[in-house]
């Protein structure tokens, strides 16, 4: 990854390293990113705009300094000039300082690797992967009588189940992404210093929402 990377901030997108996210560019600045990029090395970083962007959205308002950069998998070049894109997560990064020079953002950047630990870690990780799965099971579950009901060709459900073959940090990342959560929740769960610290923090932060689901009135207390 390259010390000075295209930047491209959004107010409720976190991309984690090892997952996939679709993009439509439309704004003309945005689109010179995506025309530099394919031409060079197909790198481009994901950052959360910080609360209060819409006063500046135009320029360049506060973002956080913790970051993913994404490679292009896909590009989709469409007649009036927009893109369709997707992106795969790479390496996490925090931004240095901001580059000026061109119409997009770009920024120097320091790489931020995640902390491997030890083979205690990855028997607290397996166990975290455990209580995912058990937290969203009712959730995989509703989805496939729903896919049920739809008849023959929507009953092939067990597909849609977490194949056992999928790597821990893969599970975790691809949850923390997908998962219908707060993009502050997702910021935060992206700066976790270790796979099992987010993955530890997940499970924390799905029990919590489970809880306030099942109990009227605390929602109010939480907030």
């Amino acid at each position: 990854m390259s010390d000075l990377l295209p930047i491209f901030p959004l107010p409720n997108v976190v991309l984690f390293p090892n997952v996939f996210l679709p993009l439509h560019i439309f704004e003309p600045r945005y689109r010179e990113m995506v025309a530099d990029a394919v031409a060079s090395d197909r790198m481009i970083g994901m950052v959360l705009l910080r609360p209060g962007w819409q006063h500046d959205y135009e320029k360049r308002p506060p973002v956080y300094p913790v970051g993913c950069s994404g490679v292009i998998t896909h590009v989709e070049p469409l007649p009036d000039g927009r893109y369709n894109i997707v992106l795969r997560g790479v390496e996490r990064f925090r931004i240095v300082e901001e580059d000026n020079s061109k119409s997009y953002r770009q920024a120097r950047i320091e790489a931020v690797p995640e902390h491997t630990g030890s083979g205690e870690d990855t028997a607290a990780v397996r166990r975290q992967r455990s209580k995912l799965e058990s937290l969203i099971a009712p959730t995989i579950e509703r989805s496939l009588s729903g896919a049920a009901r739809l008849g023959p060709m929507g009953s092939g459900g067990r597909d849609s189940k977490i194949p056992p073959t999928m790597a821990d940090e893969d599970l975790v990342n691809a949850l923390a992404q997908y998962l219908d959560l707060e993009p502050l929740e997702k910021q935060a769960l992206l700066e976790q210093h270790s796979l099992r610290t987010r993955a530890e923090s997940l499970v924390e932060l799905l029990e919590m929402k489970i809880l306030i689901a099942r109990t009227p009135g605390l929602s109010n207390v939480a907030h």
